[in-house]
This record gives C-alpha cells, sequence and structure tokens, in this order.
C-alpha cells in the first residue's frame, strides 16, 4: 500500500508521486481515474480495487513551477555523487562552499559543491584559487523539469517513462 504512483495533472504533466493509499482514496473520491494498473490487484472483503501505478486528476491543478530545493541530497545528486575537485566517486561526500560563508558566499546552487572530505579539508576556508584547486564543473541549479525531478523513480518503474519524457 505504500509504493510509489505517480499522479497526472488533467492535461498529462507529472505533478506528484503519492503512496498506493493515497492514489485508491482518490480514485474512490471520484478526483482521479487511473491510467496504468501494473501492480495487480487489491482484495478486500467484498471487492477487488486494481492497484493503480499511474493515475490521473480529473480537473486541472494550477500551481507555479516547481524548484528543486537546495539540500544535501540534490547536491549530490546535481553532481552525480563525484567530488568536485578530485573526481573521485566514494560514500562519504561533503557539501563545500566555492565561496566560503565567511567571506561572503552564500548557499546558493552556484555556490555549493559536492567534494569529498580530503578535499573539503585541503580547501579549507579558502577560495578555490587560493587553495590551488580547481572544480571539474561549474555549479549551476538543476533544472526543475519532470525528468529530473520523477527520474529517480525511472529505474524501478519502466511504466513512467512515456509521462515523464514528454515534460
Amino acid at each position: 500500500m505504500y509504493e510509489p504512483v505517480l499522479v497526472l495533472n488533467a492535461n498529462f504533466e507529472p505533478i506528484n508521486v503519492c503512496t498506493t493509499r493515497r492514489a485508491v482514496g482518490l480514485l474512490l473520491a471520484g478526483k482521479a481515474d487511473m491510467v496504468l494498473n501494473g501492480r495487480g490487484h487489491i482484495q478486500t472483503i467484498r471487492e477487488l480495487f486494481p492497484r493503480p501505478s499511474i493515475i490521473r486528476l480529473e480537473s486541472q491543478v494550477h500551481r507555479p513551477r516547481p524548484h528543486v530545493k537546495l539540500t544535501r541530497r540534490e547536491v549530490f545528486r546535481r553532481d552525480n555523487y563525484t567530488c568536485q575537485y578530485c573526481g573521485k566517486r566514494e560514500g562519504g561526500l561533503t557539501v563545500d562552499h566555492v565561496m566560503p560563508r565567511h567571506m561572503g558566499g552564500a548557499h546558493v546552487w552556484t555556490n555549493v559543491v559536492a567534494a569529498c572530505p580530503m578535499c573539503n579539508h585541503r580547501k579549507g576556508g579558502r577560495r578555490v584559487e587560493e587553495a590551488h584547486m580547481r572544480l571539474h564543473h561549474l555549479p549551476k541549479e538543476p533544472p526543475a523539469n519532470a525528468s529530473y525531478i520523477f527520474g529517480k523513480h525511472l529505474n524501478e518503474y519502466q511504466e513512467w517513462e512515456p509521462f515523464i519524457a514528454g515534460w
């Protein structure tokens, strides 16, 4: 009951991922239609309900364009879990400010990168040039499109791809 379900707006734009329990509730309330049932059925005492994989809302929901939140996890995902100074792909990554905060650097997408602990320690509270280091990729805000936002689910749920790729 807690598997993810892709929620589409009335115009088939992907807007959210919810649990199967929430999706069944929306279906029973008449607020959504099932687009794809790729997971079998839910057996109750009286009825057999299809277990949805993708649902579409009945009415259009107007909402502002999404933005990717600046979190550690998203910084690592943007940088492909790779140290931006040495290129190592190890598990213990840290977040480093390119322009240190005590020098006036802000906590924004264009100033944070993923770094391994050794490179972060080596750079310390200095600017990249002062530490004689260089960045592999300049930091920038990741795209807020459906492919990036919902793409992390595509490895597990291939049936979502046609609905996500077009946006």
